[in-house]
């Protein structure tokens, strides 16, 4: 009887769980995005910007960063419905791009963050998720000084379909950032779901 009581315990709380990727462009706010949810303490693998950025990397918008992200961040939330999300943050750094197809294998879905300052940032990000076809949301990070740009202008200048979403965030507030993840985890599940279509 306690065996049987055990099994539906462990039932119910059975968790399913999935990978999401998330990447931008360098200083889009991946790092601040991960750690706005994580409900562990992030993993975060983190170097000074030095000279080798130099003529590779644009700081022209992001002058006070001081560190990067060399290889990964990592955190992980529990959505409702116990579906745990194990969150990947891609370095920014074309340099360190190499590192992309493992982190991005076994993903579920991804969350581009746009910084609009530097939208052309964004392009190969893009072009990456589609050449794989894996389902993506595009979230536009709302820096104070960033311009602001209606979705329809923002896809056309991605050349993305109609279909994949676009949202407005701030990637410091908790509340957006796990709206955003829900949205990208249920766009995914239903682009897995439905019959293979062009990516564009």
């Amino acid at each position: 009887m306690d065996s049987a009581l055990s099994d539906v315990s462990d039932a119910e709380t059975r968790t399913a769980s999935t990978k999401i990727v998330v990447a931008g462009g360098f200083g889009a706010g991946k790092t601040t995005f991960v750690g706005a949810v994580s409900e562990i303490v992030p993993l975060r693998t983190e170097a000074m910007v030095t000279g080798y950025s130099d003529g590779v990397d644009d700081l022209s918008a992001t002058p006070a960063k001081e560190t990067t992200t060399v290889a990964m961040d990592f955190g992980r939330i529990i959505l409702p419905g116990n579906l745990t999300l194990y969150l990947f943050g891609t370095p920014g750094q074309r340099r360190f791009w190499f590192m992309w197809d493992d982190l991005v294998r076994g993903a579920i879905g991804a969350v581009v963050l746009l910084d609009t300052r530097r939208i052309e940032d964004s392009f190969a990000v893009v072009d990456f998720f589609e050449a794989r076809q894996l389902p993506f949301l595009v979230a536009v990070n709302r820096f104070p000084d960033a311009p602001r740009f209606p979705a329809a202008e923002l896809r056309e200048a991605l050349s993305i379909r109609e279909g994949v979403p676009i949202v407005d965030i701030d990637a410091r507030d908790p509340v957006q950032v796990r709206q955003s993840l829900a949205a990208v985890t249920e766009y995914a599940i239903a682009r897995l779901s439905a019959p293979a279509s062009p990516s564009r």
